[in-house]
């Protein structure tokens, strides 16, 4: 079989409400609708007898080790799970800043079980190609198919494709990585402690651009306040984002440091992220369109 080739794109948290931290293991109980960027990273797959990756690209340096790399950890947890799975040289061309809020690496890591899925002829919801999604990181099954849904729990709860129009946005990272940990250690709960607040509002199925921003702008990200602790320069990118014309909702992504704005129309989204480009040459600013 000749090169598979698959995108890794930007995964954003229109939505994170924290519930608390659960008694049995410590971790962090969420509800987040999920969506997912036209800007991605790129995978190649060239089949062959070993398992190895190249990393290439503008944010490859920050990507860290290589066989620490997602891609690798995912396709490991494969080939434990499916004896004699077929493997070979992995390519990934890092578009999207690391440790940003955007699952980029989880999204790698996705993209690599799909290639791998493909190559080996195992449907996309194959259990061992969950289970490996599972066994890489919490949000990894969320990206396996990479279209806007409900996520809940520690990332193992994964709802339906909700089938959403696409929604014109802007992603700003102010150029500063944020750990999570760091982020989760500011918000302070303790576990089995719960976080009060609004319940997450029900996203329907099939909503338009109009109806994703009303059913989003009355649920929150739990995880802004701490962030900006951490990082204040999130709040200097959120107010250049609320002050362009269009801009109908900004919120940040994930931990941080990535915010995002949804905008009227796909020219306003343009515009907005020309004058931000402009104003801060240094920060990575991408328009695209979030389903």
């Amino acid at each position: 079989m000749s090169r598979l080739t698959t995108r890794a794109p930007a995964k954003i948290n229109l939505t994170l409400h924290v519930l608390g931290r659960r008694p049995e293991d410590g971790y962090h109980v969420l509800e987040s609708l999920v969506a997912f960027a036209e800007v991605a990273d790129g995978l190649t797959l060239d089949p062959g007898p070993d398992l190895t990756l190249a990393v290439a690209g503008p944010t490859a340096g920050p990507a860290g080790p290589l066989d620490d790399n997602l891609v690798l950890r995912a396709a490991r947890h494969l080939a434990a799970g499916v004896p004699g799975l077929r493997l070979g040289a992995f390519h990934l061309h890092k578009e999207l800043p690391v440790a940003a809020g955007i699952g980029g690496g989880s999204s790698d890591a996705a993209a690599a079980l799909r290639l791998l899925a493909e190559l080996n002829a195992l449907s996309p919801d194959h259990p061992a190609v969950v289970a490996a999604a599972r066994a890489t990181g919490a949000d990894v099954p969320v990206c396996l198919d990479p279209r806007g849904r409900m996520m809940r729990g520690a990332g193992e709860a994964v709802g339906p494709a909700l089938g959403f129009e696409g929604v014109p946005a802007v992603l700003v990272n102010p150029g500063v990585p944020v750990s999570t940990a760091p982020v989760f250690k500011a918000l302070g709960l303790a576990v089995g402690q719960t976080l009060d607040g609004a319940e997450h509002p029900v996203i329907a199925a099939g909503l338009d651009a109009d109806g994703v921003l009303a059913a989003i702008i009355p649920a929150r990200n739990d995880l802004e306040p701490p962030a900006l602790t951490v990082a204040p320069v999130i709040g200097e990118a959120l107010a250049l984002l609320r002050a362009q014309d269009g801009c109908r909702l900004a919120r940040m992504s994930g931990s941080g440091a990535t915010v995002f704005a949804l905008f009227s129309d796909a020219a306003a989204a343009g515009a907005a992220a020309g004058a931000i480009r402009s104003a801060r040459p240094d920060w990575w600013v991408e328009p695209t369109r979030l389903a």
